[in-house]
């Protein structure tokens, strides 16, 4: 059974940094397409940052030099480093995984960016 867990969230302040973690289990991760979705309060969820085979990364333009997905293969364990957060930043993070037709996703962590 495929699970993700998500950690790392919480109460930061404008211009801080949070690093969220995805830790998988149930399958070999090395082939899948992990990423980071965000849904704030009356907004769709978007996409983030995606993280493919080979390293290939992908990031929404809002956080395009503020954010890092990385991946630990021996840990299948997938981060988002979130740097210089903005109020506009303030969503759930749901952690994302995807292999041909099978999708998977987390509970989410709430972060919230706020002085």
């Amino acid at each position: 059974q495929v699970q993700l867990v998500e950690s790392g969230g919480g109460l930061v302040q404008p211009g801080g940094s949070l690093r969220l973690s995805c830790a998988a289990s149930g399958s070999d991760f090395r082939f899948y397409a992990m990423g980071w979705y965000r849904q704030a309060p009356g907004n769709q969820r978007e996409l983030v940052a995606a993280l493919t085979r080979g390293d290939i990364t992908d990031y929404a333009d809002s956080v395009k030099g503020r954010f890092t997905i990385s991946g630990d293969v021996a840990k299948d364990t997938v981060y988002l480093q979130m740097n210089s957060l903005k109020p506009e930043d303030t969503a759930v993070y749901t952690c994302n995984a995807r292999l041909g037709p099978m999708v998977y996703w987390g509970q989410g962590t709430q972060v919230t960016v706020s002085s």
